[in-house]
């Protein structure tokens, strides 16, 4: 069995000598900024807390999508710093890998050659498969133990006695109902959804009452998602989803549609 461990306090996963991230939607400041939110780049922070969540024991990264954030197009952030990014990156890790998510449109133009780009059906390493999480996977992925994902932003919705709103980015970690069916003749045992990895993005609760999960494989029901237990950075297990959901009418879903930033709804 691969060892998965969580980097406390960092939306990371190790997994042996492997870094696992996603969702960096490198660029979002140029968007914020066309609506008239001027925020500094976060390109720099984010490369900083990938070294420390790295620590001394990993040689490779694999980022399982969504590296930049304009869909369609690119912006002239994006064309500046996600080549910079993926340098830096290279000088650190012997393998620098990417898992081509839904906004990742033409990202062969923005890394360097020595970096490894795989199809948005996945990739895998020993018993683990890794995808963006917006398509179905390869069968050869879907027959690994464990499937880890990104793409939901997830986070988990707090809501007091007067009403009061907080969320926080959290883990979700839950079990597949069936060990096939029609589309997979073998399917995995559990799931892992990987928080996102720009703190700029907010998120999706995933606790928050008539509000879907995105994703075919979240809307399916080979996923057992209301006994999925919610872990917050510190590793706290907030227990079962079931038991968390809270009613939320100023929730405004983020968009998912393919061509749109997921940030539109700010």
């Amino acid at each position: 069995m691969t060892d998965l461990q969580p980097v406390p306090g960092i939306p990371a996963l190790k997994i042996g000598d492997t870094l696992v991230i996603g969702d960096l939607h490198i660029g979002v400041e140029a968007h914020l900024g066309a609506k008239g939110i001027h925020l500094t780049s976060r390109t720099d922070t984010m490369f900083d807390a990938i070294i420390e969540a790295a620590g001394t024991d990993v040689d490779r990264i694999i980022m399982i999508g969504d590296i930049k954030d304009s869909v369609p197009g690119s912006t002239r952030q994006e064309y500046r710093e996600i080549p910079n990014f993926c340098d830096r990156l290279l000088e650190h890790f012997t393998e620098v890998c990417i898992v081509r998510g839904n906004h990742d449109t033409s990202i062969e133009e923005f890394v360097p050659g020595a970096v490894r780009i795989y199809p948005a059906t996945g990739m895998s390493i020993g018993n683990i498969g890794l995808i963006h999480g917006h398509t179905w996977p390869s069968e050869q992925v879907m027959a690994k133990k464990t499937l880890v994902m990104g793409h939901c932003h997830p986070t988990v919705l707090f809501k007091d006695g007067v009403g009061a709103h907080i969320s926080e980015p959290c883990w979700v970690r839950g079990r597949f109902t069936v060990t096939e069916n029609e589309r997979y003749p073998i399917l995995p045992e559990s799931f892992i959804i990987v928080p996102a990895f720009n703190r700029m993005l907010g998120g999706s609760p995933v606790n928050a009452i008539g509000t879907p999960l995105l994703g075919p494989i979240m809307n399916s029901d080979i996923v057992d998602l209301e006994n999925a237990h919610l872990y917050l950075l510190d590793g706290i297990d907030l227990g079962r989803r079931e038991t968390l959901m809270v009613k939320d009418r100023q929730f405004k879903r983020w968009n998912d549609d393919e061509n749109s930033p997921r940030h539109s709804a700010l």
